[in-house]
């Protein structure tokens, strides 16, 4: 990064609206970039209310401020509407308090309204400056040092609702909180028959609805883009739900997002669809209004390291850009984080709420963008009671489904998407149970829709994994299997393993003629260690598991002075534990996250003696190994929204080789920040020869963001 030399040499940081998990990182992440570039940081404590009343409520902040903080909900700055900034006369007392302190420079953390006062108070600045120096409250020398005020946004919001960024800070977290209630909802029902319906937040938008929904297996669901098509949505949604009943489903779980409507723009509430269920059904549904509920708890690990990176971003485009730079919102875009003109975002947020409301739904679907409105039809799919009937004449072709490799939370979510989607389309799905061991023995069976129900949240692999690779005397057996079972495409979700076993398939494609077949590989693993993917399905759970473990291993580290050595998993591949420390805030002395095979000479017990022996009496020492506790686990919310959507690609991909009569087969995977499929017979170029894991590894370009955090 290359520094301006009229950067400021004094920021400030701010969080305003709605509290949302991950704000306290994103505080701990400004503060600690900006003193390692050697400038002044102030925090400003309840949102715009100090900022126009200062005093004590603007504080120079230095690292020990924001130590401990990152595991916290909320926001420890605090948050609070302000009146007063709302008009001319609070904005000159809230520029005066600034200029006082030496500070033009101002990250502000909240949602479109608090960004839209936010740029109001930069444009106005130099007007103000020139009315305070007129009144005689400020030296006009101190206008002139300051004549400008360089503001970048952040957006904390668990809505997300936003353009400009993928995701907002505090919305993985809601899902968290979101996905414990459902999945707990979903015992209760399950055991009484039971139907529950269950409002979520969002406003005008149906993100947290729509994609709880997809990671719960929920029902029915209702959000503001998508109105039921018809009047009577309420006798569409009751036939659907009945028709569940009626194939054995035990539950009903009904979503509605606050904002829900119908056609016509006339509120849904969760009490019109209660009255409807006990009209049409006789169902004395049961309704539970989440509330703030879903604002609270510890921040997920993304949410930790979504607003660590986007701190330290913001940082950098106060240092980088001019005086008049047009100020910019920092988001994520895939895995990259980047920045957008500000107010452009602003508009285009507020747009598709405009759109909602003037009924242009279509317009609203397109704003939202591709992921929303796949994720949507994907669900329409998942919640049917059965498959669509066949058209006649159409070629009824086998899929099947196989595990290799290691377990990864996400894989049971894989296979019931797609069983169903399979199905959908008028296949045959064959599941193979114990991989591809289990292929080479036979064992494999037909599955049906209902088969897989409640395989959604699960963890493990019902379907039973290994990290068996084929031979080629095993390989011939299995490609016996396959032409008896008339198999003419497989899915492999797995690992390691599991990918080479796949190539070693394709690869004697040519001396067995059953294995002609389309394969396609979907990246499953902890370890987030395989070649044309940047981030694989089960990573994500196993690093919120990790977290919940270092946060209660922070607490017996500060209660008893003790240094603690935590290894985590990851074979040859550091990932876990470079995104665990970030994510945890494992600091040089007292937390220290070592990758399993890290160093055959540096092992876990060596850098616990060498502490123990270097403290002497200062502190102890104590190493934990958390295992394969990483393995474990029901699926995170991303973990089962993602390997819901890969599922849907793959056998899209199947479907396009079998019935266009090609016989490609493909990796797929997240390659900036989009899906795409890399050819399988390029694996081999794509991993190291001697490690377990890709040559190419973007995530390695995170690591300066470590030192910057005292994160090493």
């Amino acid at each position: 990064m290359e520094r301006r030399p009229d950067a400021p040499t004094s920021i400030a940081v701010l969080t305003s609206g709605g509290d949302a998990g991950g704000m306290n990182p994103a505080v701990r992440a400004v503060v600690r970039s900006a003193l390692h570039h050697g400038i002044d940081v102030h925090a400003v404590l309840e949102g715009y209310v100090g900022l126009v009343e200062g005093g004590d409520l603007i504080r120079r902040y230095d690292s020990t401020h924001v130590g401990g903080i990152l595991q916290r909900g909320g926001t420890v700055i605090g948050t609070a509407r302000s009146t007063a900034f709302r008009t001319r006369e609070g904005r000159r007392r809230a520029a005066r308090n600034l200029v006082d302190r030496g500070i033009d420079g101002l990250v502000v953390i909240g949602g479109d309204g608090s960004l839209t006062g936010a740029n109001l108070f930069r444009e106005e600045w130099s007007e103000l400056l020139a009315e305070l120096v007129e009144a005689g409250e400020l030296p006009r020398a101190s206008a002139e040092a300051h004549r400008s005020l360089r503001l970048v946004g952040m957006v904390g919001s668990i809505d997300n609702d936003m353009f400009g960024t993928d995701m907002t800070i505090g919305a993985d977290t809601a899902l968290h909180r979101i996905m414990e209630a459902l999945d707990a909802l979903d015992s209760t029902a399950s055991s009484h028959q039971r139907t529950f319906i269950v409002e979520v937040m969002g406003r005008h938008c149906g993100y947290l609805a729509l994609m709880s929904s997809l990671a719960s297996g929920a029902n029915w669901v209702l959000i503001p883009e998508r109105p039921p098509a018809t009047d009577d949505w309420d006798q569409l949604m009751c036939s659907v739900l009945r028709a569940g009943r009626d194939s054995g489903r035990r539950r009903n779980l009904v979503v509605v997002a606050e904002g829900a409507q119908d056609r016509h723009g006339n509120p849904i509430t969760v009490e019109d669809v209660r009255d409807s269920l006990a009209r049409e059904l006789g169902e004395d549904a049961r309704i539970t209004i989440l509330g703030h509920v879903q604002r609270g708890g510890s921040p997920s690990a993304f949410d930790r390291y979504l607003s660590t990176a986007l701190g330290n971003a913001a940082v950098e485009r106060l240092l980088t850009d001019g005086p008049d730079a047009v100020p910019q919102l920092v988001g994520i875009r895939g895995n990259q984080i980047v920045s957008s003109p500000l107010m452009d975002c602003v508009a285009k947020t507020q747009d598709v709420a405009k759109r909602i409301e003037a009924q242009d739904l279509e317009g609203a679907m397109l704003l939202r963008g591709g992921s929303f409105r796949d994720s949507y039809q994907i669900l329409v799919t998942m919640q049917q009671a059965a498959p669509r009937p066949t058209a006649a004449g159409r070629t009824r072709f086998r899929l099947a489904v196989v595990h290799g490799g290691g377990p990864a939370p996400g894989m049971n979510t894989v296979v019931r998407a797609a069983v169903r989607l399979t199905l959908d389309r008028g296949y045959t799905m064959l599941a193979v149970r114990n991989g591809f061991r289990g292929l080479r023995d036979g064992d494999v069976r037909e599955v049906g829709w209902m088969d897989v129900s409640g395989y959604v949240s699960s963890g493990g692999a019902e379907l039973g994994t290994n990290r068996y690779v084929p031979d080629r005397a095993a390989v011939a057996q299995i490609a016996e299997v396959i032409g008896a079972q008339r198999i003419n495409g497989l899915l492999m979700a797995g690992g390691w393993a599991g990918y080479a076993a796949a190539h070693a398939l394709h690869e004697q494609r040519h001396v067995h003629p059953a294995l002609d077949i389309p394969i396609v590989c979907l990246p499953m693993t902890i370890n987030n260690d395989l070649p044309a993917t940047e981030l694989t399905i089960g990573s994500d759970t196993a690093l919120n598991s990790i977290v919940s473990d270092i946060d209660k291993i922070k607490q017996s580290a500060v209660a008893s002075r003790r240094c603690f050595v935590v290894e985590v998993m990851g074979h040859d591949c550091g990932y876990l534990a470079l995104m665990s420390g970030l994510a945890s805030g494992a600091e040089r002395l007292g937390l220290v996250i070592r990758s399993e095979n890290a160093d055959s000479v540096y092992s876990t017990g060596f850098i616990r003696a060498l502490f123990e022996k270097e403290g002497g009496e200062l502190w102890d020492s104590r190493e934990a190994i958390l295992g394969h506790i990483q393995e474990g686990g029901d699926p995170s919310p991303f973990d089962r929204i993602q390997a819901t959507r890969l599922s849907a690609r793959c056998i899209e991909f199947l479907a396009e080789q079998l019935e266009s009569g090609t016989r490609a087969s493909a990796m797929i995977g997240f390659q900036s920040g989009r899906l795409q499929f890399t050819d399988l017979t390029s694996y081999p170029s794509l991993i190291e020869p001697d490690a377990q894991r890709p040559l190419e590894q973007r995530w390695m370009a995170r690591r300066p963001l470590a030192r910057i955090m005292d994160v090493w």
